[in-house]
């Protein structure tokens, strides 16, 4: 990429050092990441940083287009502020001091009834969470149930039917829907954070993802402490929710017990989000 936007050059922050050093970390990432209570690397926000996955996290922030946030900034204005602030942005991310702004909250209807908030970041701060999510995706990937089919690369809600029907084929006749109400409002940032930090050493990145957490809500011209939950609207929510759900549920093996008043039942997972149910 070409343009303004380009994170390619830089006068001021070298991160060639830091590069060497992730690529350092690479190899016992990969390993540590197949064991469920062993962190990862600590230099995460390195490859964060690097010019290529910015600049992949700016196409996609820029072909998603998308509503301005609190700040009124549109997609197609800002190259302008990357080329102004580019030095200033990776600084912040790389010491971990990078400030969110508050989410703007919008609401649109359930296709069952009802409405559901969403809380539509900055596109700068889409920016970021593009990228972090570029580098923690993979990362996760590895460690996520095989029976969950919502948010993954490569899976969908096609996949799910078609896994149900297998079941359906194997002879089992029960199907029980169970939706987890206001998950996403109701989710503990302490408890969040706590698994996160199982996978994740790099402290700095850990910093980023609270204050986003912590970020406020901007409705009707107020802005609204959040001490609970994570507004859906931003690309990090997924994966941020999905490892939630893997460590808080332990939904590692395609089957668990659940005792009833009789025997054991054992009960066979799919796991989908539907963001529009």
């Amino acid at each position: 990429m070409k343009d303004e936007s380009d994170f390619t050059s830089s006068a001021k922050i070298n991160l060639n050092t830091q590069r060497m050093n992730t690529k350092r970390f690479e190899e016992q990432q990969i390993k540590k990441a197949l064991f469920e209570n062993e962190p990862l690397t600590k230099c995460l926000m390195e490859k964060i940083c690097e010019s290529k996955n910015l600049n992949l996290a700016y196409k996609r922030v820029k072909a998603n287009k998308g509503a301005p946030g609190v700040d009124g900034m549109r997609v197609d204005t800002m190259s302008k502020f990357i080329a102004e602030h580019k030095e200033e942005l990776l600084k912040s991310l790389l010491s971990g001091s990078y400030q969110p702004q508050p989410v703007r909250e919008v609401e649109i209807p359930k296709s069952g009834g009802g409405m559901r908030k969403l809380g539509i970041p900055t596109v700068i701060d889409r920016l970021v969470q593009q990228a972090i999510l570029q580098v923690l995706q993979p990362i996760f990937e590895m460690r996520f149930s095989k029976s969950s089919f919502g948010f993954r690369p490569g899976r969908s809600a096609h996949q799910a039917v078609k896994q149900a029907q297998s079941y359906v084929q194997e002879g089992n006749r029960i199907v029980v829907d169970i939706d987890l109400e206001k998950f996403f409002d109701q989710v503990n940032h302490d408890i969040l954070m706590s698994k996160l930090a199982k996978v994740i050493e790099d402290k700095r990145l850990l910093r980023i993802i609270r204050a986003f957490l912590n970020a406020g809500i901007m409705k009707q011209g107020i802005c609204i402490e959040r001490v609970e939950g994570t507004p859906q609207g931003g690309p990090l929510t997924p994966t941020t929710m999905l490892q939630t759900s893997l460590n808080l549920y332990k939904l590692s093996p395609a089957s668990f017990y659940v005792r009833s008043l009789g025997p054991p039942l054992c009960i066979t997972l799919i796991l989908y989000r539907n963001v529009t149910g």
